[in-house]
């Protein structure tokens, strides 16, 4: 007989439902002691029970039928109204509430292929312009809608090069895309600049603000520089900014904005052949729960401006301290300097990934990236009370490295280092799918991830070692002086 999970011929008491919940949650990683980056946004215990109790009063309210959920509706339209003042939009500023980024970015990429089908229908091969930094949501819009992204290179400084935006687009180019700030390193793409190429080319441009649009109009209150990205720029046609990051809201909901009517009008979705009725729906998702956004209501209107400024302040307080003491740490540098609160280190004469590997093992959940090789920190203002453990850890962790260089060759360092520096990217992807597949194989609750897939890389480490990393750094050695080179003829040509 089948070991598999049933579900039980007799209902389980409520409380014992309850505690083995509970068990399986005590197996996370403690995220309230600010041991996690990026996945959790915490405001505080009181501010956690009052979403768990907005959320649960609307838990079974459902947003598809706004007559008949109409307090949901309510908070949908005041929820857009609040983020339209803050993005400084204009009174004509429409939008809705979404399930979280990638359905903001999924929406808007649609709406603006729609768009471009209905005004320009000559245009058989869509593409969107985008800097190579862009969230992989752009990737999985331009894949399910049969878009084309063109990417632009980035400048030292890791924000998108506008000299190559504008050699970018072309005849069949329906829209520009830029971050504010981009995630990998927290820096805000030059919105000004593509903006005023939007408005010379007549193309509609969405701000990615999906980490940001929630903590930038803090900090600028704050009296940080923030280079402008909102509805400011006349460019701009529509931006997604996500309430359950910065806004501390639960997950999932996030904010798809538009300048009009004229623009958001093509997200919406009308079917009327349905035997059931006609079916009209403007967001990607059919039934719309009622929790996050009423989660999201209450958080907005509990925490006010104070509150969001008093967080957004400790939130860059807590990267600036990080972000200061990593560059006093020898063998790290951080990739740049950051506008939002969001941290990216890598070492240098040591092995960033294995470093990783032991703030890992001393309970830090680590977020590692490539292109180039590095280590994500995005901080809140729960991280504040963290700073001094974190580098002290840091300082550990490289010491350890430094110590025993083996340690590359070790954990999970192998395995990340590889996929980071394998040229084809194919075969990276089958690895990650076959990770997948086993990770939703029948009966498997966790597999372990440096076994993944068809077991390209483990074969690949376990068979030529030694002898291909040392020539995929070589490659990788080649790839940053070209890409070095690159830079600098986009730079003098900038200056021409």
């Amino acid at each position: 007989m089948s070991s598999r999970a049933r579900i039980p011929a007799v209902g389980v008491a409520a409380e014992t439902v309850l505690a083995s919940m509970s068990d399986m949650k005590g197996r996370d990683t403690d995220w309230r002691q600010g041991r996690v980056f990026s996945l959790v946004y915490h405001a505080g215990e009181a501010h956690e029970q009052l979403l768990q109790r907005a959320h649960a009063m609307f838990a079974s309210a459902n947003l598809l039928n706004p007559l008949a959920f109409q307090s949901l509706k309510r908070m949908e339209s005041e929820i857009i109204q609040m983020t339209a003042s803050l993005f400084h939009g204009p009174d004509t500023t429409v939008g809705s509430v979404t399930s979280g980024g990638t359905e903001s970015i999924l929406v808007a990429m649609a709406a603006y292929r729609d768009r471009a089908r209905k005004q320009k229908p000559w245009i058989r091969s869509p593409e969107i312009v985008v800097p190579r930094s862009i969230h992989p949501a752009f990737d999985k819009a331009a894949h399910y809608f049969g878009i084309k992204l063109r990417k632009v290179a980035l400048d030292d400084n890791m924000r998108a090069d506008v000299a190559e935006f504008k050699r970018k687009i072309g005849r069949n180019t329906i829209g520009l895309v830029a971050s504010a700030p981009q995630y990998p390193h927290g820096v805000i793409d030059p919105i000004e600049a593509i903006g005023a190429l939007a408005m010379e080319h007549g193309i509609p441009f969405h701000v990615d603000a999906c980490v940001g649009g929630f903590v930038l109009p803090w900090l600028e209150k704050l009296g940080r520089p923030i280079p402008l990205w909102d509805f400011r720029v006349p460019g701009v046609t529509s931006i997604s900014a996500d309430l359950h990051k910065y806004a501390y809201a639960s997950k999932g909901a996030s904010t798809l904005t538009w300048r009009s009517m004229d623009a958001m009008k093509f997200q919406f979705f009308v079917e009327t052949s349905f035997p059931g009725g006609i079916y009209a729906s403007p967001t990607l998702i059919g039934t719309r729960p009622g929790g996050p956004i009423a989660a999201a209501w209450a958080a907005l209107q509990s925490m006010g401006e104070a509150g969001y400024c008093e967080l957004a302040g400790k939130a860059a307080q807590a990267a600036d301290q990080l972000a200061k003491g990593i560059s006093t740490i020898e063998g790290l540098k951080l990739v740049t300097d950051h506008d939002a609160p969001i941290v990216s280190w890598q070492a240098t004469g040591l092995d960033t990934f294995a470093i990783a590997d032991r703030l890992e093992a001393k309970g830090w959940s680590v977020d590692r990236m490539h292109k180039p090789t590095a280590v994500h920190l995005t901080c809140t203002a729960n991280h504040l009370a963290i700073v001094n453990d974190y580098l002290t850890d840091l300082r550990t962790a490289v010491d350890e490295v430094r110590q025993n260089p083996n340690l590359a060759k070790s954990g999970t360092a192998p395995m990340y280092g590889m996929a980071a520096k394998i040229p084809m990217a194919g075969m990276v992807a089958g690895t990650i799918r076959g990770v997948l597949a086993n990770m939703y194989a029948p009966g498997v609750v966790m597999p372990d991830v440096t076994e993944g897939g068809d077991g390209i890389v483990d074969k690949v480490l376990g068979k030529y070692g030694d002898q291909i990393q040392s020539a995929l750094d070589k490659v990788e050695a080649v790839r940053a002086k070209v890409e070095a080179f690159s830079r600098q003829r986009r730079a003098t040509r900038s200056g021409q």
